[in-house]
């Protein structure tokens, strides 16, 4: 890459499409030739004409530099007179680079730059040659937050909105996406937050606390009416298509398909929208009220939801066909728990509970359908979500202490950090490095658990640390009741052979991860079934996905290419993000952190623990983003197919 000091082996990185070879390829660091005819002029100009195309127009280097640059090569490219010569494009593309006050003032000129200085005989050469050949390629822009998050929202777009005091058109970049922003404003995992460059200076911007704020200040007609707007024509009776499971990866693929004008049915086991994000997120991190208010834009666009109908009890895939569905989505999550394995285990046992079972109990005391509670003390096996999950419900539900046994180390949990410490700050205990051997039992229940010390291994090939046995550290810690919270996974007989639906080594769902397609045609799946106990942001994603394959598979036989998302493929393939700090100084200034109820208060009750921001306070936030843009582009032998982004 011209302009770079180091850059590894490329991978994946031949073709862009089928038998299309990619001629050329330019970023936020520099570019690479693999043709000699490459035209650098028309290449650098369609860098700067997305620049320009994108900028936010708040300082003048990025909002002025951009087009006077892009419009210079625009010229050169036509064998017209530039009202630029070289020298004022290098020191216009030099200015913005230096003094832009945004991440894409910054990198959209260097691989400009790098041209400029290096080949500056072969940009003369062309622009004695005259007007440039035609090319073939895409451009596209990027960030670090957005290539993190799962659904890939537009994440400084929306916040730019806050910022321009607009939550609406905030909103309305999140729910093209997905349908459930307040759900996700409240429970997503970050990963965007994870991959934010601010927290070179001092703090991750707070996005998830910004995407609740604009989804708490927007009513559910708001949003409705943004999805009415979006809807295309309905399609003829005939284009309907089945969705299996109303949890966030369901609701996610029914709401685009009837975006895309289909009729939709999603069939549920349960007596309610939300699957997982309704039975197993407590009320005090999702209030109820909140989902389903999300949930109810399905009906709303023209969808149904068909409840208490579980797939290999009231209906099979066969069926479904025969019913006159086009295509299905399975979407039927992971809601059976997974045992411990250790001796003398039994979860028929009073006492014994599985993390998922637990939460069910949890939602059905908290809807006032049947009464639970709990005493004495207990314990939680596992370190996930799910399993702080339940050690917070169990200090709500009655009992006297709570402890959480996991056999690593707290940096190994895959919990959410935020999780842990309100956790912790409500008294649960951790007891880290600590792992069950056996089930202790006495008067026909759970009295206790036989639990040994580990000790860390030398890290594996992959870096990643193994846990080993102590011996003669065993020793019973007493309790009332043990939740298994160690993952979940697909309900037995859900699926049969006659479905013709293959599992993985994982007993998973089986699916081509870029269409989501299974072994049988016509029938996609995602979400929990087919990945795993995952995120709500990634079943969301997976919905959004599905729909995107049931649209080409319905209207064509086929799933077409998606030119974005090779871009994407070839970004994280080679790592093109780079990981680097900010290179214009920035003033520190600290997150604003949502409101809290008292944890010595919240324990007690299932109310809501954390609390919208003002909006004063997501002004102050929303002006922390730097925008860290990046723009890459992509010169290939033939026109690259057209697809939806």
């Amino acid at each position: 890459m011209a302009g770079a000091n180091v850059f590894p082996a490329l991978t994946n990185f031949d073709t862009f499409d089928d038998k299309n070879r990619i001629r050329a390829f330019f970023g936020d660091r520099g570019f690479f030739i693999f043709d000699d005819d490459v035209s650098l002029i028309d290449a650098l100009w369609r860098q700067m004409d997305q620049a320009a195309e994108q900028s936010c127009g708040k300082c003048t280097p990025c909002r002025m530099g951009t087009v006077l640059v892009r419009d210079a090569l625009d010229a050169l490219r036509h064998g017209r007179k530039s009202p630029l010569d070289l020298a004022a494009i290098e020191t216009l593309a030099d200015q913005m680079t230096a003094t832009s006050m945004c991440g894409l003032g910054q990198t959209c000129a260097r691989a400009l730059l790098a041209a400029l200085r290096s080949f500056r005989d072969v940009i003369e050469a062309e622009i004695a040659r005259g007007a440039q050949p035609e090319q073939n390629g895409l451009a596209y822009m990027t960030a670090p937050c957005i290539e993190a998050c799962p659904s890939r929202i537009n994440v400084p777009r929306y916040i730019d909105y806050i910022r321009d005091g607009k939550p609406e058109h905030s909103l309305g970049v999140i729910l093209q996406k997905y349908p459930m922003a307040a759900t996700c404003g409240r429970v997503c995992v970050r990963f965007c937050e994870m991959a934010c460059r601010r927290k070179f200076v001092d703090e991750a911007v707070g996005i998830k606390t910004l995407k609740r704020y604009v989804a708490d200040q927007q009513s559910g007609d708001k949003a409705l009416k943004f999805g009415r707007e979006l809807i295309s024509q309905p399609l003829g009776a005939d284009m309907r298509v089945a969705v299996v499971g109303a949890g966030p990866a369901g609701v996610s693929c029914a709401y685009h398909l009837l975006l895309h004008g289909y009729h939709v049915d999603i069939l549920e086991a349960m007596r309610e929208p939300g699957g997982m994000a309704a039975i197993g997120i407590p009320a005090y991190r999702l209030p109820k009220h909140v989902l389903h208010s999300e949930t109810d834009i399905i009906t709303e666009l023209g969808g149904r939801f068909l409840f208490e109908r579980a797939l290999g009890r009231d209906f099979s895939i066969d069926d479904l066909f025969a019913r006159g569905y086009r295509a299905v989505f399975l979407a039927i999550g992971c809601q059976q728990g997974i045992r411990l394995g250790v001796e003398d285990e039994d979860p028929s046992v009073p006492g014994y509970k599985s993390g998922i079972g637990f939460l069910l109990e949890v939602h059905d005391h908290v809807a006032g359908l049947k009464s639970v509670s709990l005493s004495g003390e207990v314990i939680v096996v596992g370190g996930g979500n799910v399993a702080m999950d339940c050690a917070r419900s169990a200090l709500r539900m009655g009992a006297d202490k709570v402890h959480v046994v996991y056999r690593r180390t707290r940096e190994d949990m895959p919990a959410d950090s935020e999780e842990v410490e309100a956790a912790i700050a409500e008294g649960v205990v951790f007891h880290f490095l600590t792992n069950p051997t056996r089930i202790v039992t006495g008067d026909g229940r759970i009295t206790g658990v036989e639990v040994a010390g580990m000790r860390q291994t030398a890290p594996d090939g992959h870096g990643r640390r193994g846990v080993a046995p102590v011996p003669g550290t065993e020793q019973i810690m007493p309790c009332g009741t043990l939740i298994a919270a160690i993952g979940q996974q697909v309900v037995k007989g859900a699926l049969t052979a006659e479905d013709g639906i293959a599992f993985d080594r994982w007993n998973c769902v089986a699916i081509d991860p870029l269409d989501l397609s299974t072994s049988r045609p016509g029938v996609f799946a995602g979400g929990d079934c087919a990945s795993g106990p995952s995120t709500l942001i990634h079943a969301m994603a997976n919905g959004l996905k599905a729909s995107r394959s049931i649209d080409d598979w319905i209207r064509l036989g086929r799933v077409t290419f998606q030119p974005r998302t090779r871009m994407r493929e070839i970004l994280n393939d080679n790592k093109m993000l780079a990981d680097d700090a900010v290179e214009v100084p920035v003033k520190p200034q600290y997150r604003v952190h949502h409101p809290e109820l008292d944890p010595t208060v919240r324990k007690l009750m299932f109310e809501e623990v954390e609390q919208t921001i003002s909006p004063e306070q997501a002004y102050r936030e929303a002006k922390r983003c730097m925008r860290c843009y990046r723009t890459y582009s992509v010169i290939t032998e033939r026109a690259i197919p057209e697809a939806g982004a």
